[in-house]
């Protein structure tokens, strides 16, 4: 199991960033003009769903200055609430877009006929790393080893 997330850390290294940089623009430019507009349409203690458009056209535009009167208006509650959800639906959704990038089993990634099945040098128990038939970069069955150096090749030439 250690694999996968291993392997999900290792495909995903960039997007980590990616993902951080979208969601400080997410609470920038859409979290903080819509609790802005929510917190002044419910002054009055119900939705007033003209104040909501006119003040989020207005707060979209100038999502800088939004920040700035929600900490003026005193609507942090409203937008740290607003964000709190707006986190955990971001989070679930990138949550799903890394365990489908996780490898379907140990072996994915590793190409085949290379020395990666081997770990620490102990290919070389058998083979030679420098001269002998290539099997695979770095790795050479030797000729002058005693038994048997019969070589089976496995795989498809495609002629048009």
């Amino acid at each position: 199991m250690n694999y996968k997330i291993e392997g999900a850390i290792r495909k995903n290294r960039k997007n980590f960033i990616i993902f951080a940089i979208l969601w400080i623009f997410i609470a920038i430019v859409f979290v903080s003009p819509f609790a802005y507009s929510s917190h002044m349409a419910k002054i009055d203690g119900k939705l007033n769903i003209e104040v909501f458009i006119e003040t989020f056209g207005e707060s979209i535009a100038n999502p800088i200055a939004t920040l700035g009167n929600i900490v003026s208006q005193g609507a942090g509650g409203t937008y740290f609430s607003t964000l709190l959800v707006t986190t955990i639906f971001y989070a679930v959704f990138f949550f799903i877009g890394f365990v489908k990038t996780a490898p379907k089993n140990e072996f994915t990634d590793i190409e085949h006929g290379s020395s990666d099945w081997s770990q620490r040098g102990e290919q070389y128990r058998i083979l030679n790393k420098n001269k002998g038939i290539i099997l695979a970069e770095n790795n050479y069955l030797p000729v002058d080893k005693r038994g048997n150096v019969n070589v089976l090749v496995v795989g498809r030439i495609r002629i048009w």
